[in-house]
């Protein structure tokens, strides 16, 4: 098991360039078994949940082939004989679950087990399975497993996602573009990853209407096409790296390859802090990346308290909370970040306090008082975004911090430390 020691606090300067999103690459992928063409996605970071879905989806027969040198990813579900998920690959991550859906679409059954992740907060199926049986698939769950089945052409219906999920809304669509003969979702998921799924869709023959909307109608298509595409930078990476490039006062850093537009109200509460931004569009990108941008950062002398509430897109990520929480231990006053969306997300809190944070929890918010200078200490990470919060903490504290367990950021972050160190970090790996 890999730990970091962090030697600190490390002022930041240079550029740093976003990789492909987890998030978004993974309903992609689950996409690629609709049809039994091949698929081709560009773009695909290097990380362990990317290898671990390509492990779930190589369990049905498909033939999945990551080039990680160019960050290439071919699947041919051209293969694929087995509509079953089972325990052992889809503990591993959430994500797996998107196999009901895909599998669902392209089989009308499946065996999927029901999902592991993140040891944090309940974030129930319930929705996904309310949406499918509405959509007019039969399901039971059977010692740990959801069986699912409906016929090749499902009636009209709709349903209310209620709240929206992003989990949810990829599962519904995956499952009604080859099988409902109309399906409307209410309240449907606004984020970049369910866009950038839809389009995709699109572009292999699916109907779909409302994309970008919360109202999504879906007409059901006798094929899918094989796709070409190039998937989205990570905006939680870059978000991630814009706070971490203001917690030292002299810092400046520029972040570049990722799309301001997919940044929601994440841009506008970072402007609070009072930091100085440049923004650039850039011109030079890939001919098959689109839309892309850069932006310089520089820390002011005293960032201001800023306090935010997690919401959905397009509100202030709850990706991006416990980053936020641990830039707001360098503000000057009072602040607190409230998770709207997780209500217990705060495993970060305790590890925050032994360098020396002036945090606690309250119910659903994290209290914050700055700016309180941090020192090195070990701590421990629980989940993918509070390992990398404390790496940023760590960066910060004086001496040296040894952030334990940090295969949690192995599964969303792309070779965070050799970026880091690109611009000033002095963050060594050491195997335990």
């Amino acid at each position: 098991m890999d730990k970091f020691i962090v030697q600190g606090p490390t002022p930041l300067h240079g550029t740093i360039s976003v990789s492909g999103s987890k998030n978004a690459a993974l309903p992609l992928m689950a996409a690629a078994l609709l049809t039994d063409e091949i698929c081709i996605i560009d773009n695909i970071p290097r990380l362990q949940d990317i290898r671990t879905f390509s492990g779930v989806i190589r369990g049905t027969g498909t033939d999945v082939t990551f080039d990680e040198a160019s960050n290439r990813l071919v699947i041919d579900a051209g293969t694929l004989t087995k509509a079953e998920a089972p325990y052992d690959l889809v503990r591993k991550m959430r994500a797996s679950f998107y196999m009901l859906g895909a599998l669902a679409g392209r089989c009308g059954q499946a065996k999927v087990s029901l999902p592991g992740g993140c040891a944090w907060g309940p974030r129930p199926v319930d929705l996904h399975l309310k949406g499918l049986e509405a959509m007019g698939y039969e399901i039971r769950q059977e010692a740990g497993y959801i069986f699912l089945k409906g016929p090749d052409t499902l009636p009209p219906s709709s349903f209310k996602l209620q709240p929206s999920s992003v989990g949810a809304t990829v599962n519904l669509v995956l499952a009604a573009v080859l099988r409902s003969e109309e399906f409307t979702l209410h309240h449907a998921a606004m984020e970049p990853d369910v866009v950038q799924l839809c389009e995709a869709l699109q572009q292999m023959g699916a109907d779909i209407e409302g994309v970008g909307t919360s109202v999504l109608r879906i007409r059901k298509v006798d094929r899918l096409n094989g796709l070409q595409f190039a998937n989205a930078p990570d905006r939680i990476e870059a978000g991630t790296y814009l706070l971490a490039g203001i917690m030292h006062p002299e810092s400046s850093i520029t972040v570049q390859n990722f799309r301001l537009s997919e940044m929601g109200t994440f841009m506008e509460e970072l402007q609070k802090t009072g930091v100085f931004l440049s923004m650039e569009a850039l011109s030079d990108a890939p001919g098959h990346f689109r839309n892309l941008d850069s932006v310089t950062i520089t820390a002011p002398s005293k960032l201001n308290a800023v306090s935010v509430n997690t919401e959905i897109y397009p509100g202030f990520p709850t990706d991006l909370q416990a980053q936020w929480a641990t830039v707001m231990t360098q503000a000057a006053g009072q602040s607190h970040v409230c998770d709207t969306i997780y209500m217990d997300r705060f495993s970060y809190v305790p590890e925050l306090a032994r360098l020396g944070a002036d945090v606690r929890v309250e119910r659903d918010r994290v209290l914050i008082q700055g700016p309180k200078t941090l020192n090195g200490a070990s701590v421990m990470s629980t989940d993918l975004r509070a390992s990398v919060s404390l790496v940023m903490a760590a960066m910060m504290a004086k001496g040296s911090s040894d952030v334990l367990r940090v295969y949690h950021l192995d599964r969303g972050y792309e070779e965070l430390e050799v970026k880091l160190n690109q611009i000033g970090a002095r963050i060594e790996r050491v195997s335990e």
